[in-house]
């Protein structure tokens, strides 16, 4: 019995040990969640205003343009955004799910993520590029110059779009991943109560779209690589919250088997004391 208690009092210290580690990073994670957050609100507004500019070009565009239809059977190239560090749940998981569900194997995938770059090399995808550890001043860049070589490829008519696969934030609760065609853009039609308004450009609409599209294509890049890096903190922070409920249970449980175990103990301790005595009478 004696050492049956031990092993308890082991395994609570332990139990402790880890609450304290998953109790830090839970705490470190709604940090960065903060800070990833603001970052992702703030490139909201350019991005947005800059769709809203391309809106207004692809209104008038010659349907018959590149950046409107697609090569058909012709591969993919998708950038999938995945995380560089682990204990964030089921993040990369419902990611790695997508990739099986709706790329095919001849797509050409840009890896961004070292925990991505890891599951894939063990599975039979064309990885056309890997990144990994990006940190806020080489980031854009980066990921820029991967997409001007993707909108190279799409206007030779090498591929047929260039897609994102990324984790939608929606609030700190939930983040979906979602797969978003960049090229070819979908003429949105407008709505028959709002006035058409005739817009005139310089030099025209078709350098216009030339200009817009790349600088559009980048922009939402970049801004769903901070919604998916919101998306990984909001996670993490799930987990470890998670967690530390969860070793707290297991430390109660653990504490609750320990002083039974001693009670038992002492009970049998007694018992025998009293048999003793009662034996020498």
């Amino acid at each position: 019995m004696a050492q049956s208690r031990q092993a308890i009092q082991a395994r609570i210290k332990s139990v402790d040990s880890t609450k304290k580690i998953t109790k830090a990073m839970q705490l470190v994670a709604s940090s960065k969640l903060t800070r990833q957050k603001q970052a992702m609100e703030e490139n909201r507004e350019y991005a947005l205003a800059l769709q809203e500019l391309l809106t207004l070009v692809l209104r008038s565009a010659d349907e018959k343009s590149i950046y409107l239809n697609a090569e058909k059977e012709k591969t993919n190239y998708v950038f999938v955004i995945t995380s560089d560090m682990g204990l964030c749940g089921g993040y990369n998981a419902n990611l790695f799910k997508m990739i099986q569900t709706h790329l095919n194997k001849e797509d050409l995938i840009v890896m961004v993520g070292s925990r991505g770059i890891n599951w894939i090399k063990s599975r039979d995808y064309t990885v056309h590029k890997e990144l990994s550890d990006l940190n806020e001043d080489i980031v854009y860049g980066a990921l820029s110059q991967c997409m001007e070589e993707a909108l190279e490829l799409y206007e030779n008519r090498k591929i047929s779009s260039i897609q994102i696969l990324y984790t939608h934030y929606k609030n700190t609760l939930t983040f979906i991943p979602e797969l978003e065609t960049i090229l070819p853009v979908s003429k949105k039609e407008e709505k028959e109560h709002k006035l058409r308004s005739e817009t005139i450009f310089e030099p025209g609409k078709e350098e216009m779209l030339e200009n817009v599209i790349p600088m559009a294509a980048k922009s939402v890049l970049y801004s769903k690589f901070l919604e998916s890096k919101t998306s990984e903190q909001a996670s993490r922070r799930m987990a470890m919250e998670s967690a530390t409920d969860n070793a707290n249970e297991l430390q109660e449980a653990l504490e609750l088997a320990f002083n039974q175990a001693r009670q038992a103990a002492i009970t049998q301790e007694i018992t025998e004391i009293v048999g003793g005595a009662n034996a020498l009478v």
